[in-house]
């Protein structure tokens, strides 16, 4: 299988803590993966860990066969990768069009991207000339990720893209996800199973700072232990 991303044997600290001991994942060429777990167990880490935030000392990343781990975030993003953090921070005081121009890593990103940006998420396009401080949450949390996809990403890690959002919101963002893995490789951290379920192809539990299990989703819905052992769904 042809992986895009490989990250094997992370140990990552954040001041004294040993938040990550031990995780892997492998992520398929042009699927959607979700990173799952209780809440604290390192999933957010994994995320900032790839990207370079928060650097392994242990372990490596690997991105289309290249090791990244050491690189700064900035190079590590500009190989390609885009980040949809938990909090969307988007620039409030900023149009929507100023925030998806100002995403820009070449000269005419934006222009180019525009079509594909507003078929994904046409609200965005009745309201591009709306400050952030205008957007409902959902709003914003499209916002972020057309953000990201502003560049040329081949690979999108999107943390907790459902999070407070009401049921129609979330199908909507559902939809949109759906429609740029077409595109656009996609790791996301997702508490709502049920959303994940629906979105992924492939899964990684991460448990208290180690990946404990990994593979196909459709074997996960239907291994009803195991969701109840490491996410407390019944």
């Amino acid at each position: 299988m042809n992986h895009l991303l490989e990250v094997q044997s992370i140990h990552t600290f954040i001041g004294q803590y040993h938040i990550l001991q031990g995780v892997d994942v492998r992520v398929p060429k042009g699927s959607i993966t979700a990173l799952l777990g209780r809440n604290g167990a390192g999933k957010t880490t994994t995320l900032k860990t790839i990207l370079g935030l928060t650097p392994p000392r242990q372990g490596k990343v690997v991105f289309e066969g290249r090791e990244i781990n050491g690189m700064r975030s900035f190079d590590i993003a500009a190989l390609g990768i885009g980040f949809v953090p938990e909090h969307r921070a988007i620039f409030r005081d900023l149009s929507v069009e100023e925030n998806l121009k100002i995403a820009e890593r070449r000269k005419g990103d934006y222009t180019r991207k525009q079509d594909f940006l507003f078929s994904l998420f046409p609200d965005l396009k009745r309201l591009i000339n709306l400050p952030g401080t205008h957007l409902s949450g959902g709003q914003q949390q499209m916002l972020a990720i057309a953000r990201a996809l502003v560049a040329d990403n081949r690979l999108l890690l999107i943390d907790e893209p459902s999070e407070g959002l009401a049921p129609v919101l979330i199908e909507q963002l559902m939809q949109a996800i759906r429609q740029l893995s077409a595109e656009t490789t996609v790791v996301l951290v997702e508490q709502n199973f049920l959303v994940a379920s629906q979105l992924a192809e492939y899964y990684v539990i991460i448990e208290e700072g180690r990946s404990v299990k990994q593979g196909k989703m459709k074997d996960l819905v239907n291994d009803k232990a195991t969701i109840h052992r490491y996410l407390g769904a019944a």
